[in-house]
């Protein structure tokens, strides 16, 4: 049996984390069988090296090997991808297709985001892990092959057997061995020897020197998140490698590169944060303004009844919440009780006494309520200038941007600026 160190030497695997180790390990442990194999971990972790090692130290080496990214596929043409169609099965099946699982028979397939797999696809597919048997789409004829299937995916799959995006029959068929990548973050001590070796090879690509760390920089390197994993660091290098003049790299020459550095987590995060942040504030600001708006409307349903009726006492009666919500002690900010009466000071809170009430018009009655609304009106109309003449400010007349920040439509800020004039 092929040895740990050896294997890593022949696939260019990079570390000697003892969790990557042991999964090299299981690998070489089932490559000589025809177990089923499933490989998970996140995103960039290099999931992909695993179902190579495992081919080529199987006894199937000699045969085909095939890589499926099944997220890729659309839906409607992943049945005949895989197992191939008859001719005139569909609109533009103009002749015989052989898929995959035919193809590689007496080979490899590896079939990449198996987790995105339409269920449909999983019915098939759990068929020919049971029996080897398939059928073309388009044919009633079954067919046989001799595969051996490894699978990936970074999708949590008890999740998906869950929700029934996946059948867990077929989980627990492809998972006969599930072999676990870790994630960079957890390979501390690999880091550093990864980043050099990606510089290295940029150093020959691109015939430049080789960008060397500060230790600063080292030490920042690996306490890293690394959301996006080996795919991330090795992306990062490259644009250090190319863009960055001096070849001895300082860590505030290193951070610049880091996405959201601070807070050590992806960039993506905190984005979304600041913008559900300030969601939540425009959200408190329309509140008070239809607030304000409801109190008006009540305080002039008030001021009306108390002018056609005249009584006091009898108005007080009816909307005694009413009152209680408008009126408030000025250095106490308590409610008014239930037994105190409507005074002339309460009157003077809603601008006009008793006495006036009797002597004003019908005619001005109607012209007092039309000005509350012209007042209301232009309160909204000042709070909705205002709000977008600071967010221009803000981003220097970027429409797109303020428009982002006001939560509306690029098209409707643009009609809103001709609407005021600004």
């Amino acid at each position: 049996m092929e040895s740990v160190q050896a294997t890593k030497q022949r696939f260019g695997i990079i570390g000697n984390d003892p969790k990557l180790n042991r999964s090299i390990e299981k690998a070489i442990q089932v490559a000589p069988t025809d177990i089923s194999v499933l490989v998970t971990g996140e995103s960039g972790v290099g999931k992909e090296s695993i179902p190579k090692i495992i081919h080529s130290l199987s006894h199937r080496k000699h045969g085909k090997y095939i890589a499926v990214n099944c997220g890729a596929i659309p839906e409607g043409t992943i049945d005949s991808e895989l197992f191939g169609h008859e001719k005139g099965a569909f609109t533009g099946a103009t002749s015989t297709r052989s898929g995959y699982f035919e193809v590689a028979d007496g080979g490899t397939i590896f079939l990449d985001e198996v987790g995105e797999l339409p269920l449909t696809t999983q019915v098939r597919l759990l068929r020919v892990l049971e029996n080897g048997e398939f059928i073309k789409v388009g044919s009633s004829k079954v067919q046989k092959t001799d595969v051996r299937i490894v699978a990936a995916t970074n999708v949590n799959m008890f999740e998906a057997i869950k929700k029934e995006k996946f059948r867990e029959d077929l989980y627990y068929r492809l998972s006969t061995v599930e072999i676990l990548l870790p994630p960079l973050r957890d390979r501390e001590n690999d880091i550093h020897l990864l980043f050099r070796k990606f510089a290295s090879d940029f150093a020959t690509k691109y015939k430049m020197p080789t960008i060397r760390l500060e230790e600063a920089a080292v030490q920042l390197l690996e306490k890293y998140h690394w959301s996006g994993n080996i795919r991330q660091l090795r992306n990062i290098a490259e644009q250090i490698s190319v863009l960055e003049q001096n070849r001895t790299i300082s860590a505030n020459t290193l951070r610049g590169y880091l996405p959201d550095i601070g807070s050590n987590l992806p960039a993506i995060v905190s984005s979304s944060k600041k913008e559900s942040d300030f969601s939540n504030e425009r959200e408190i600001l329309y509140k008070v303004l239809f607030d304000m708006k409801n109190d008006l409307n009540d305080l002039k349903k008030l001021t009306m009844e108390l002018m056609q009726s005249g009584n006091s006492q009898q108005v007080q009666k009816e909307h005694e919440g009413l009152i209680r919500k408008i009126y408030r002690d000025d250095k106490a900010e308590t409610e008014i009780p239930f037994e105190e009466p409507i005074t002339e000071h309460t009157t003077e809170v809603l601008q006009i006494t008793p006495a006036e009430t009797s002597s004003i018009k019908e005619e001005d009655k109607y012209h007092f309520a039309e000005e509350i609304e012209e007042e209301e009106t232009l309160s909204l109309h000042d709070k909705e200038l205002e709000l977008i003449k600071k967010s221009l400010e803000r981003h220097r007349g970027k429409r797109k941007a303020a428009a982002e920040e006001l939560g509306i439509s690029e098209r409707t800020l643009y009609r809103k600026i001709k609407q005021y004039d600004l």
